[in-house]
C-alpha cells in the first residue's frame, strides 16, 4: 500500500468538501487525513488528502477528483518536492513535579505550552509526522488524557508548477 497526498484547489461553493469526501466514500476510497482551508483569494478553498492504496486506486482517485465540477487544480505533493507539516494538541496529565520534565522535552521538539491547569497541560506542535510520532513516544510516561490531530496540509516548492486564475 502506498499512500499519496493530493493537495487540491476547489471552488469555493456550500458542499464542496461533501462532495469531495462523497466521492471516496462511494468508491470505497479511504481517506487518511483531510484537512481544508479558504486560499488568500476567497474564491477558492485547498483541500489536502492523504489516502492509500496500491498504484491503480491512487490513479483512479486522481482521475475522479478531476472530474469533479469544483475541481481548478490538482497536485500530487510528493515528499521530495513539498513542504507537509500536520499540528496536534496533546492534554496530559501532569502535576506541578513534573510540568519541568514535561517543559523540557517540549523545548527539544520546539513545542508549546498552550494551556497549564492544576493537574494538566496541553501541549502543541507543529510539524511532519516523524516529528509528532518521536514526540508522542517520548510522552509514553505520562497519561494522555486527550489528542486532537489537524491532519497534513501542504504546499509543493518553487514557483513551477504555481496556478493562476481569473
Amino acid at each position: 500500500m502506498k499512500q499519496r497526498i493530493f493537495s487540491i484547489l476547489v471552488d469555493n461553493n456550500a458542499g464542496v468538501l461533501t462532495r469531495i469526501s462523497g466521492l471516496f466514500s462511494r468508491r470505497g476510497y479511504n481517506i487518511d487525513s483531510i484537512t481544508a482551508g479558504t486560499t488568500m483569494d476567497p474564491r477558492f478553498t485547498r483541500i489536502t488528502i492523504t489516502t492509500s492504496g496500491d498504484d491503480l486506486i491512487l490513479e483512479q482517485i486522481g482521475q475522479q477528483l478531476a472530474k469533479q465540477v469544483d475541481v481548478r487544480d490538482i497536485k500530487v505533493l510528493k515528499p521530495e518536492k513539498s513542504v507537509n507539516r500536520e499540528l496536534i494538541l496533546v492534554k496530559i496529565k501532569a502535576d506541578p513535579s513534573q510540568r519541568q520534565d514535561v517543559l523540557a522535552v517540549a523545548n527539544v521538539f520546539r513545542a508549546n505550552i498552550v494551556d497549564v491547569g492544576k493537574q494538566s497541560m496541553i501541549i502543541e506542535l507543529t510539524g511532519q509526522q516523524s516529528k509528532l510520532a518521536a514526540f508522542l513516544e517520548l510522552l509514553e510516561g505520562y497519561e494522555i488524557l486527550e489528542l486532537a490531530r489537524t491532519g497534513l496540509t501542504g504546499l509543493s516548492r518553487g514557483m513551477d508548477d504555481v496556478r493562476y486564475f481569473d
